[in-house]
């Protein structure tokens, strides 16, 4: 009997009272027990939230759905023992800071953060941090075990034919765009006027006068603004190589950087925190104005393109190479790549109406392919103004997936359907050779496996 002491503990734990008290409040209780670990009230409570935060979908009674993912999560991580997985603590530290950033900014501060969670923010970064560990544990063993799943052309079309009509996928209406910008010029006068105003702020934070957050909370046209310019930890690659270089040779909190400037504007910074190759700033930043007639100009600087293409003497491709001024586009004939994160597309050169940037997609939803438009101001990426012009190169209408035209998604699907299928063997071979305790209080539930009530 492998588990025999903690096991009666456990079951000790249970009949006896089952929770712990304190002035009559229930602290916690044991609800499940998985081997020799234990599945805790607060554990469920703690993984509910987490779903909430990430928008994810339960399925079901969630005092059901729940104790059974941390369960199958238990025997992930116990085999992650026996395989003598391991995570890189640079890894967990990057997707750490990620998430902290994304929930204060989904909440709004880091106090209503504080408040949902009922803890203060370095209790919440300790438990992150031991989530995503165990998250990237539980991935290397799937790795390890189900990441090599490859199936051949007629095993792809024997899963495409096995579906019924109503289980595929629809493909939304994708286009395939190219641009070429064209970037207003800034007047001198503009930027001495920006850098000034942070040379200002610079001169109130270093007399104490004023607080560097406080400043970027009123000031910065950056969305860290809500968080007093705060970017949160990040590594020298997650940064354009000016504030990089510039953030990264800070050591002393107290100081504040010269102007720097960037394809986002001009910045000033001030270091929080260094740990490692990773670092913790916060800037404010500023961004030239761009008068109407600078505007005016970089449109007809396009029309003129557009005019040499309608005429022939210059195809789309070639300007897009030679005379934009996209330098992420201009090496690859315009063609814009989706980024956007956790599409279907993402990597492609198609986009969702709804993946493109604003102001492309009111010019884009009714050109036609092969179409030019008219050249119109953008507000790009970086912020910053810029005329633009684009082509629909290719347009492909929604539709329900086919093995002809979305081989690639049939092939996900099917590939998905494998590792599903041999995850699911082994979590039910597992769960049959594992000793499973399930409070009274917590059975009944429709459970996707078989065997944890035995």
């Amino acid at each position: 009997m492998k588990y025999s002491v903690k096991i009666l503990f456990f079951l000790f734990a249970l009949s006896t009272a089952s929770c712990l008290v304190a002035q009559n409040n229930v602290i916690d209780e044991i609800v499940w027990v998985v081997g020799d670990e234990a599945i805790l009230k607060s554990e469920v409570e703690e993984y509910r939230k987490e779903i909430l935060m990430q928008n994810q979908r339960i399925e079901g009674d969630p005092y059901c759905f729940i104790p059974e993912q941390l369960a199958i999560r238990k025997l992930f991580l116990d085999q992650a023992k026996l395989d003598s997985i391991e995570v890189q603590e640079s890894n967990v530290n990057r997707t750490l800071e990620y998430l902290v950033n994304e929930y204060i900014a989904s909440t709004g501060s880091v106090e209503r953060l504080e408040e949902y969670y009922g803890k203060s923010m370095a209790g919440i970064r300790e438990d992150l941090r031991e989530q995503i560990r165990e998250q990237q544990l539980v991935e290397g063993v799937q790795q390890k075990h189900f990441g090599s799943v490859q199936l051949t052309p007629s095993e792809i079309r024997k899963y495409y034919n096995s579906l019924p009509q109503d289980s595929l996928p629809f493909i939304p209406t994708t286009l395939e765009v190219q641009i070429i910008t064209a970037e207003p010029k800034v007047p001198l006068q503009e930027i001495d006027k920006v850098k000034e105003r942070l040379r200002e702020y610079t001169d109130q934070i270093n007399s104490g006068e004023r607080e560097f957050s406080t400043l970027a909370l009123l000031h910065s046209e950056d969305p860290s603004a809500m968080k007093g310019g705060e970017l949160g930890f990040m590594t020298r690659s997650q940064l354009v190589p000016e504030f990089a270089n510039v953030a990264f040779a800070l050591s002393d909190p107290k100081k504040v950087s010269n102007v720097v400037e960037s394809e986002y504007g001009f910045h000033i910074i001030q270091l929080i925190e260094r740990r490692g190759d990773m670092g913790n700033f916060r800037h404010i930043l500023l961004k030239p104005r761009i008068p109407q007639e600078s505007l005016d100009t970089a449109l007809v600087r396009l029309d003129s393109i557009r005019n040499g293409i309608t005429l022939k003497k210059i195809t789309f491709d070639e300007a897009a190479t030679f005379l934009s001024a996209d330098k992420d586009t201009r090496n690859n004939k315009g063609i814009m790549v989706n980024n956007t994160r956790g599409s279907a597309s993402a990597g492609t050169p198609r986009f969702a109406l709804n993946e493109l940037n604003q102001d492309i997609a009111k010019i884009i939803g009714e050109m036609k392919e092969g179409e030019v438009s008219k050249p119109f101001i953008m507000l790009n990426e970086k912020g910053r103004q810029v005329a633009a012009m684009v082509k629909i190169s290719a347009r492909n209408e929604g539709h329900k997936a086919n093995i002809n035209n979305d081989y690639q998604v049939i092939k996900q699907m099917a590939e998905g359907a494998r590792q599903q299928k041999l995850v699911d063997e082994w979590l039910q071979t597992k769960i049959n050779k594992t000793y499973v305790r399930i409070d009274p209080a917590w059975q009944g539930c429709e459970l996707k496996y078989k065997g944890w009530q035995k």
